[in-house]
């Protein structure tokens, strides 16, 4: 049995230097930061013994997969790795065709710890690097994985952690994608008992990102591409401390596409079978009016989904035809015309609305220029009258702004690629896009190993 003194016994020097550092610490900070260190040590030491102590153990060689000779050991040659207690080394035998055929050569304990040839960083160090990246500018990453374990690795190597397994998270979905247009439907995700019988909200929107104009280079003029978002989640009604009644997002799931409304369209239908959209007791859509995302609604959607417009948008509708009137209003300012609108749409007064409009349009006192205006507003209202009916909306505990996927935006686009000066390569967009949403989503561990990777740090507070 493995004992702290065969621990000490390995490398004497090194953590005699390391307790000698505690014992010169002062402070309370010194002490923490000396004694983590000395953690560190320790850990490491625990990997390596552990490593050469199995890859000890008797192997069984298989066969050459050239001519099927059984493989023959060639003794023990060294591997080393970086990790996230740092390097750790260890010898583990080495077999290999006795015809010497072209690419026999085997090491069966790396299979059994789960790495490949030529792998030079432990998995679990990488998902750490590449958790950081999500959230956080690449050279901001690595000086915070510096400074959470002492190990110092470049920025160009978070970026190629982050395009491979970015990749890979693209791969996947496409996976999905092909077996769902083969009329293969997905597994429903695993969903909360107390949240099944929660309405299922959809709301979509678009922000723009900064892109290079030619690829490899920063040079050039910046191109603005939209990339199209969705946020589905379960609608929860709570009281807060005073009495009000207040909406909750539970389960949210994000969906986000560099591309058009059909690429969206896809993907959306794919995580609503995720979220159980065949089987919630009512589902909700909302987004503003823009052609794609209603169309979107019309064709896949409207079907079983209650469509609402975005309030706030439809307001600005109202502003427009009241700024368009102007000041030829005979008892009102346009400000004042807009306040008395609004508080009708909001009460489920829209054809009041659409009648008064139409009114305006007939008085000879009514501005030419304003008629063009307020004829496509009254257009506009009257086509989306049933999408309109914010009080019925309200009454059924349903949203009525496009509030929370505009959050979603501001979170999982703005914050993380609109930065000053930062402009993006298409690949290398979708690459980190794709694991921030595996993030959000529940998804990014699997995407590593298929063993749980997240660190329980061990607290004496608990």
């Amino acid at each position: 049995m493995l004992t702290l003194k065969h621990i000490v016994e390995l490398d004497a020097l090194e953590l005699q230097q390391l307790y000698e550092n505690l014992q010169r610490s002062v402070t309370l900070a010194s002490l923490v930061l000396a004694a983590w260190q000395i953690g560190l040590w320790f850990a490491r030491a625990l990997v390596n013994h552990h490593l050469n102590e199995r890859a000890q153990l008797p192997q069984l060689w298989g066969n050459c997969h050239q001519c099927g000779s059984r493989l023959e050991s060639k003794g023990f040659v060294s591997r080393r790795m970086l990790t996230l207690v740092g390097w750790v080394e260890w010898r583990r035998r080495v077999g290999r065709c006795p015809h010497r055929c072209a690419g026999s050569h085997d090491a069966p304990f790396d299979a059994v710890l789960g790495i490949v040839p030529y792998q030079q960083t432990s998995v679990e160090l990488v998902r750490l690097g590449c958790l950081l990246a999500v959230f956080l500018p690449f050279e901001l990453a690595v000086q915070l994985l510096s400074q959470l374990c002492g190990i110092r690795i470049s920025d160009d190597t978070v970026w190629q952690w982050v395009q491979q397994f970015g990749r890979q998270a693209i791969q996947q979905l496409e996976g999905e994608l092909i077996s769902l247009d083969k009329g293969i439907e997905p597994a429903q995700e695993s969903i909360d008992p107390m949240f099944v019988d929660l309405p299922l909200v959809i709301a979509a929107d678009g922000v723009s990102v900064p892109f290079r104009a030619q690829a490899g280079t920063p040079k050039g003029k910046i191109r603005f591409q939209e990339v199209k978002i969705a946020l589905l989640a379960r609608l929860r009604s709570v009281q807060t401390r005073s009495a009000q009644t207040k909406t909750r997002l539970e389960q949210r799931r994000l969906v986000a596409v560099l591309g058009d409304i059909a690429a969206l369209q896809a993907r959306l239908q794919l995580e609503a079978l995720h979220q159980g959209i065949t089987t919630a007791p009512q589902v909700v859509w909302i987004s503003d009016g823009a052609r794609g995302f209603r169309r979107l609604f019309e064709q896949h959607f409207a079907s079983i989904a209650i469509g609402i417009l975005d309030f706030y948008h439809a307001a600005q509708q109202l502003w427009e035809a009241a700024e368009a009137y102007d000041d030829t209003l005979p008892t009102h300012t346009p400000g004042q015309w807009f306040e008395r609108l609004r508080h009708s749409l909001r009460h489920g007064y829209v054809h009041r609305i659409v009648q008064e409009l139409g009114r305006l349009l007939k008085y000879p006192s009514t501005p030419a220029s304003a008629k063009p205006v307020l004829k496509r507003v009254q257009q506009y209202l009257s086509k989306h009258l049933p999408h309109l009916q914010y009080r019925q909306f309200k009454k059924q505990g349903f949203p009525i702004g496009s509030g929370m996927v505009e959050s979603a935006c501001k979170w999982l686009i703005e914050q993380r690629f609109k930065g000053t000066g930062m402009r993006w390569s298409e690949a290398g967009f979708n690459h980190l896009l794709h694991l921030r949403l595996a993030w959000v989503n529940g998804r990014f561990d699997p995407l590593f190993a298929d063993h749980p990777l997240t660190l329980h740090l061990y607290s004496p507070n608990r």
